[in-house]
C-alpha cells in the first residue's frame, strides 16, 4: 500500500492547489477562470487506494525529479505528459518555476489517450501560460478566495 498525503496548502487564508512540494518540482491541480479544477475533483472522487496510487507517482516526480517507468508516466507529446496509475490518467505539463500542472483526468477506455482528452490537457497549458503570464492565474484564484 502508497502512503503518501495531498497538501491542499493554505497561503494568507486562500487555497493554493498544491498536490506535493518535492525537492525538484512543486506539482499542481490547474484550475480554469472560475476557480474550477476538473483533475482535483477527479481526485477527490476515488477510493482511497486511487489517491494513493496517483499521490505516490506525484511525490516520486517531486522528490527525484523524474519517473523511469513509462508505465507509469509518459510524454504524451505537444508538451504534455501522463501520469498512469491504472485504471487511471491524469495528464500534465511542466511549466517554469519547477513546476507540474495537473491539468485533466480521466478513466482510460482505450489504449490510445482519446484525442479529445489531450485538447482539453493542450487548451489548459496554453491557458495557463496565458495568465500567467499577463499576471492573472494566481490572483485570480486569491481574489475568488476572497470573496468567499
Amino acid at each position: 500500500m502508497y502512503h503518501c498525503t495531498v497538501t491542499l496548502l493554505v497561503v494568507e487564508d486562500k487555497e493554493e492547489y498544491i498536490v506535493y512540494k518535492g525537492q525538484k518540482f512543486t506539482v499542481e491541480w490547474y484550475f480554469d477562470q472560475n476557480v474550477k479544477s476538473q483533475s482535483r475533483d477527479y481526485f477527490f472522487a476515488l477510493d482511497d487506494a486511487g489517491k494513493q496510487k496517483l499521490l505516490y507517482l506525484v511525490k516520486r516526480l517531486g522528490d527525484f525529479g523524474k519517473i523511469s517507468d513509462k508505465t507509469k508516466f509518459n510524454f504524451e507529446e505537444d508538451g504534455i505528459w501522463a501520469f498512469k496509475p491504472k485504471p487511471d490518467r491524469f495528464l500534465s505539463f511542466f511549466t517554469t518555476g519547477k513546476k507540474v500542472i495537473i491539468t485533466n483526468a480521466f478513466e482510460k477506455k482505450c489504449q490510445k489517450l482519446p484525442k479529445k482528452e489531450k485538447d482539453k490537457a493542450i487548451n489548459c497549458k496554453n491557458d495557463y501560460e496565458t495568465r500567467v503570464k499577463g499576471g492573472i492565474y494566481y490572483d485570480n484564484l486569491r481574489t475568488s478566495n476572497e470573496k468567499s
